[in-house]
């Protein structure tokens, strides 16, 4: 049984991204390598509850949770007209904005974990900045999501929470716990103003198809994980990108689908225990 009192603390960090300036939230547990966890799309940092409150990943890793701007207990920009402008989430916002919170936080050679849109990143991480992270782990990430950035998410005859929510239902396993997967479709029906700008980086800004040969997990290294139910990124989206990445690592996950954080933390800690004690032993050999 989790503790009755969660060792996870929560702090604000104001974070510059050029001249705009944010203030974030995260939540933390543990000591040692920095794993940097990113939410999926519209959602916030408490699906990683499961990992930042697991005994055995806290004693050998500093788990870091946060909630991107306008996401959860994050604000929209604190210096901008922001409300005058339709929110786009863009490939070089988005990176950019990672390094500035790992580098205001002064964090050494982190681990970087997305997943769904944040797997996205993890991989455009590894392009763009490949000596500033260990390493990057993308869950449910592939090099190219199309078809999912739609006017419908936010139509004024729709009940936008309920649409996002239930939007995401199917692509949870069947196997996973029901509780787990109502908290899951709870967690949705909290972040929809801010699902569609997301899905704008996800499924149209996001392409790396013709760029993954730049991608070199020897200076960067990539694991991938991916469920056998995600049926946006499937595993054989997730197979074929890091087919292309030199060096990769790709392991299917069984039973589980396209928010194992949060879905079913149990299934999903094995894989992730995998792909760690790979990249631990990657390391050892340097």
């Amino acid at each position: 049984m989790p503790p009755r009192i969660s060792p996870a603390t929560g702090h604000y960090v104001t974070v510059d991204v050029g001249d705009v300036r944010y203030k974030v939230f995260y939540l933390e547990n543990g000591t040692g390598q920095p794993l940097v966890c990113q939410h999926t799309a519209g959602c916030h940092n408490h699906q990683y509850r499961g990992l930042l409150e697991d005994e055995e990943v806290t004693r050998n890793y500093r788990v870091i949770a946060y909630d991107l701007p306008r996401h959860g207990k994050s604000d929209p920009p604190e210096n901008s007209e922001w409300w005058k402008e339709e929110y786009r989430l863009t490939a070089d916002h988005y990176s950019a904005f990672i390094v500035a919170l790992c580098d205001e936080l002064e964090l050494e050679q982190p681990i970087f974990m997305g997943s769904s849109f944040g797997g996205n990143v993890a991989l455009q991480l590894a392009l763009r900045y490949p000596d500033r992270f260990a390493a990057v782990i993308p869950v449910e990430a592939a090099d190219y999501s199309p078809g999912f950035y739609l006017d419908w998410w936010q139509h004024p005859h729709a009940n936008a929470a309920q649409v996002c929510a239930s939007g995401v239902w199917d692509l949870m396993a069947p196997q996973s716990p029901e509780t787990d997967r109502w908290k899951t479709w709870f967690y949705y029906s909290q972040g929809s103003e801010a699902f569609k700008g997301d899905l704008y980086f996800y499924s149209v800004d996001h392409d790396l198809r013709d760029k993954l040969d730049q991608i070199d997990a020897d200076r960067c290294p990539v694991f991938m994980l991916t469920g056998e139910y995600d049926y946006l990124t499937t595993p054989e989206d997730g197979r074929r990108t890091a087919g292309r990445i030199k060096n990769a690592e790709f392991l299917e996950m069984k039973e589980i689908g396209h928010f194992p954080m949060s879905e079913n933390y149990p299934v999903f800690r094995k894989y992730l225990l995998q792909a760690l004690e790979s990249l631990s032993a990657r390391r050892a050999k340097t």
